[in-house]
């Protein structure tokens, strides 16, 4: 299963793509952080970032998105900068029709360590031994993105995503008063 891994961010956003089944390591086919410059006008930050995101759905065709479930933060830019860039990848995914799963961070932590409170060294660390990497990728949100990847891949080794998600469904009309 190819799958784009996205540790969404507005300044750094971690973009990776596995191939990788239930019982194997994986393989990276792709790793980028796409990132924006904070003096910019927050639109021409979100273009910046939506262009990367299409640009590796576009050319690496992954069958499912991962995306990091934004969590509870005291840092209300941060949270707004999470919550659009995951709004934008939601969007390009489902424009694809490819099947977007948001996961917790425990939750990426447990599937990739064994353990839900491992820190991000741990994290890093894991990834590069189960992808049989040179190093470790850096930053953080490289590493993470890849964690997220993997994370999805091994999570549906059971199931099979539909083909086509969002087939049957309809787009709402809209009432005009």
């Amino acid at each position: 299963m190819r799958v784009l891994g996205v540790d969404p961010g507005l300044t750094r956003c971690g973009l990776a793509v596995v191939d990788a089944q239930m019982g194997q390591r994986g393989k990276l086919i792709h790793l980028e952080v796409a990132q924006s410059d904070a003096k910019l006008d927050p639109a021409e930050r979100l273009f910046q970032i939506a262009e990367r995101i299409d640009f590796v759905m576009d050319e690496f065709k992954p069958e499912a998105v991962s995306l990091e479930r934004l969590f509870a933060q005291q840092n209300l830019r941060t949270v707004m900068g999470v919550a659009q860039i995951s709004g934008v990848v939601l969007l390009a995914a489902r424009k694809r029709n490819i099947t977007a799963v948001t996961y917790t961070p425990t939750a990426v932590k447990a599937a990739v360590t064994g353990h839900g409170r491992s820190d991000k060294k741990q994290v890093a660390n894991m990834v590069k031994t189960l992808l049989n990497l040179a190093e470790i990728p850096k930053p953080a949100d490289a590493a993470d993105a890849i964690a997220l990847a993997l994370c999805h891949a091994w999570r549906m080794h059971n199931s099979t995503p539909a083909a086509a998600p969002f087939s049957s469904r309809r787009v709402a009309k809209v009432k005009r008063s």
